[in-house]
């Protein structure tokens, strides 16, 4: 709760959008990524690209040594996109609380919406969160 205090998140509020697009390539495809045999755009990459949309909501309006982590994606992949086709992701801030964001992700194709859903993410302090990764690494090793 402390870090909460000293926090000044008055800068991030409901309405914040953010977006991201590319253009589908092989790299881009199930069969490349792993998650399937058909070449059309993986469900891992519109996941990368809906949290890439969060954090472009946001990112540059955190305080100093501060960025966002997910810890939570509730997604639809509802439609096929081809290689050649582009896609636009897109997030907007639907609620705040405390160090919480909830966003509503959304991305289409040319043609139509591919995939929707919720998309939580928690604002850290990047020194805190280094240092209990690095202790938890370091207790990894001593089970090895």
């Amino acid at each position: 709760m402390k870090v909460l205090m000293s926090l000044n998140l008055d800068s991030i509020r409901t309405g914040l959008t953010g977006s991201t697009e590319i253009m589908v390539g092989t790299r881009d495809t199930a069969p490349h990524v792993g998650s399937g045999r058909i070449k059309v755009l993986a469900t891992p990459v519109l996941v990368m690209l809906l949290e890439e949309s969060a954090l472009n909501a946001v990112e540059g309006l955190l305080p100093e040594g501060h960025q966002t982590v997910g810890t939570r994606l509730d997604v639809s992949h509802t439609a096929a996109t081809p290689v050649g086709m582009r896609v636009h992701a897109h997030a907007e801030v639907i609620r705040v609380e405390g160090r919480k964001l909830i966003f509503r992700v959304w991305a289409e194709d040319s043609v139509e919406r591919i995939g929707e859903g919720v998309h939580e993410r928690i604002i850290v302090n990047v020194e805190r969160f280094d240092v209990r990764t690095q202790a938890k690494a370091a207790a990894a090793d001593l089970k090895k």
